[in-house]
């Protein structure tokens, strides 16, 4: 049986949805998909189970995917809830990922953009796979990014 399943977006919840969202365009390169999200109303109560929860936000099409899967960046009112500190190990979802030509070039933009370095650059090669350069880094609100590069041997 055949049926047609299809990645859609991963959804990341932000303190600030525009500021976040820049970070994303101005680092990553990711681009809005318009109409931007502004939900309320029974039918998202209902899929919440917030009481009078409105959710704002935006898509942004991911580099390389223009008709892809998308970035969906969303903050709820009345709050997000908060984790006391987010851990590169944490169960559940652990980071996104990104392959860039320069991981060094794209770590100081990130920098410079609010983000926050986690570990070392590391090289590894990788036997059969090739060079893979990588760092762990933060987004300005603390979600974890892993920025890399793949050079065949």
């Amino acid at each position: 049986m055949n049926h047609n399943i299809k990645y859609s977006h991963t959804n990341l919840i932000a303190k600030d949805w525009k500021k976040l969202s820049k970070f994303y365009i101005n680092v990553f390169d990711c681009k809005p998909v318009y109409p931007g999200r502004n939900l309320s109303g029974e039918w998202i109560d209902k899929l919440t189970s917030i009481n009078n929860v409105k959710i704002r936000g935006i898509h942004l099409a991911l580099p390389g995917y223009e008709d892809g899967p998308t970035l969906e960046i969303f903050e709820y009112e009345p709050e997000n809830l908060r984790i006391e500190e987010n851990k590169i190990n944490r169960q559940g979802f652990g980071h996104i990922a990104f392959h860039v030509d320069s991981v060094e070039t794209i770590l100081a933009k990130l920098i410079v953009h609010g983000g926050e370095q986690l570990g070392e650059i590391v090289k590894k090669d990788m036997k059969g796979v090739g060079l893979l350069t990588v760092v762990y880094a933060k987004d300005p609100e603390g979600n974890f990014i892993e920025i890399q590069n793949w050079k065949k041997n």
